[in-house]
């Protein structure tokens, strides 16, 4: 996953195991932080706020990497790499990000959960991203939306 993800560290795996509680656990499991303000994102998620994640398809074929898909579950990280919470993926949409609808930004939750809001800071987000994989950012690059569901949230 671009969003910045992490080989499962032993906490990750222990709280994996521990959700399923002796029942046979899905295979289909990453851990990962978001890719900025890994903190204030979880929270977001932890309090049912955020419900969505985008991020540049260019980057999964820059990095060889799978696209997301529907069923996955993902643990996710704080800025300590300390599992947070268990996210379960429900639906995958790569689309031009001129796009994207106003619902979709509302969903992920962040700043004002405006649709301005949305795209100022993905549009500095994107720019970098771009830049760093050494390609341009457009208005209508394609975007790989998720959608989620909180099924856990860990306890300290």
């Amino acid at each position: 996953m671009i969003e910045g993800e992490l080989v499962m560290n032993e906490q990750a795996k222990q709280y994996w195991k521990n959700y399923w509680n002796g029942s046979p656990a899905p295979e289909n499991v990453s851990a990962w932080a978001f890719g900025v303000d890994e903190d204030e994102l979880a929270d977001l998620v932890i309090k049912g706020i955020k419900t969505a994640t985008c991020s540049a398809y260019d980057e999964y074929v820059a990095g060889n990497e799978a696209l997301p898909e529907e069923g996955e579950y993902s643990i996710i990280l704080d800025s300590k790499e300390e599992p947070v919470a268990i996210i379960r993926t429900f639906k995958v949409t790569v689309m031009p990000m001129n796009e994207v609808p106003e619902s979709f930004a509302w969903k992920e939750g962040e700043g004002d959960r405006s649709y301005k809001y949305w795209w100022e800071a993905h549009e500095r987000f994107f720019r970098l991203a771009m830049k760093e994989i050494g390609k341009g950012f457009t208005e209508d690059m394609p975007v790989v939306c998720e959608e989620f569901e909180l099924l856990d949230v860990r306890d300290y």
